[in-house]
């Protein structure tokens, strides 16, 4: 301490004035963090570990190295939402295989039995079971991620960690109840006496074009719903919509030729499309539809992922 320091000290043991007292904070605040008070005590015995945040540059970066430092974190978020799926439930995984098998029998029962549409001469249980597949995919991961935020606003406000783990842990029990359904997919195609092609081979690249679009439109949601809660009831309404709109239970043949211009600009026409004829050999291979979903796919992303890192910051605050 200096000698100035220590004086002023003295003058207030004999309590002289009580100016000195905002002279004293005035030198001490100056000190070094390592140095003692008067009296002795020390401000810390050790110098303390420090993690400093930064705030982000507003890019579109993953920030894969983060997200790979928290991975127990992202592993963790996705079996809570495994577990609480199926927490007591009667039936536990085998929901996984009634909601798309109902939903196929309901549609097949609308647009064949009723509407009288074609499904390329494959059995319309099976047509519109593989147009489930897809769908599923991408409604599930939509409506789950767009409100992933929102209902896990305790944990956004109290802990620090990167807010895309949230988002990206749907995707794991999306994929797992996928993989189940497959299953049932590969039991239909037994029964109908139908072998999946080389084809086949082009559907890990359609669910991957799929996932890109429901993550990046998640994105651009998520982040909305944080401020505007309008969003959550948005959401299914128009996924209610679109199920129609798109060829899930139906083939595009079924559309009029002067429609089909606009009908394409739906990414999820070809995606669907080209999932059966990966996996049933049914219509015709849409290479140009397919690299466009894909490219669709990217730039949702992209768009989404910067909507999301330009509002990250303002989460805890707003949520």
């Amino acid at each position: 301490m200096c000698q100035s320091a220590r004086l002023t000290f003295a003058v207030l043991r004999q309590g002289k004035s009580v100016a000195s007292l905002s002279f004293l904070g005035s030198m001490t605040s100056n000190l070094p963090a390592s140095e003692p008070l008067p009296g002795g005590s020390p401000v810390s015995d050790s110098p303390r570990p420090r993690q400093i945040l930064k705030a982000g540059s507003g890019g579109t970066s993953l920030n894969i190295h983060e997200i790979w430092l928290y991975r127990d974190l992202l592993w963790a978020l996705s079996s809570r939402e495994i577990k609480l799926r199926y927490r007591q439930t009667a039936l536990g995984v085998i929901w996984v295989i009634i909601q798309p098998l109902l939903g196929a029998g309901v549609l097949s029962f609308v647009f064949n039995r009723v509407a009288k549409l074609s499904t390329d001469g494959v059995p319309p249980i099976l047509f519109t079971y593989a147009g489930m597949l897809i769908w599923n995919v991408f409604n599930a991961t939509l409506g789950k991620a767009s409100s992933v935020l929102v209902s896990n606003a305790s944990l956004i406000s109290k802990v620090y960690f990167p807010r895309l783990c949230l988002p990206l842990s749907v995707v794991l029990p999306i994929l797992l109840d996928l993989g189940v359904a497959m299953c049932l997919l590969l039991v239909m195609l037994f029964y109908y006496g139908i072998m999946p092609t080389i084809a086949v081979l082009l559907w890990p690249v359609i669910l991957f074009a799929t996932l890109l679009i429901a993550l990046g439109l998640s994105l651009i949601a998520s982040s909305l719903m944080v401020s505007y809660r309008d969003v959550q009831y948005v959401i299914p309404f128009v996924l209610s919509l679109l199920v129609y709109a798109s060829p899930v239970g139906y083939s595009v043949k079924n559309v009029p030729l002067w429609a089909q211009k606009f009908y394409n600009l739906n990414p999820l026409v070809a995606l669907l499309g080209n999932s059966r004829y990966a996996l049933l050999g049914a219509g015709q291979f849409d290479p140009g539809g397919l690299l466009y979903s894909l490219t669709i796919g990217v730039v949702v992303f992209f768009i989404g992922m910067k909507c999301f890192k330009n509002m990250e910051r303002k989460f805890a605050d707003v949520i």
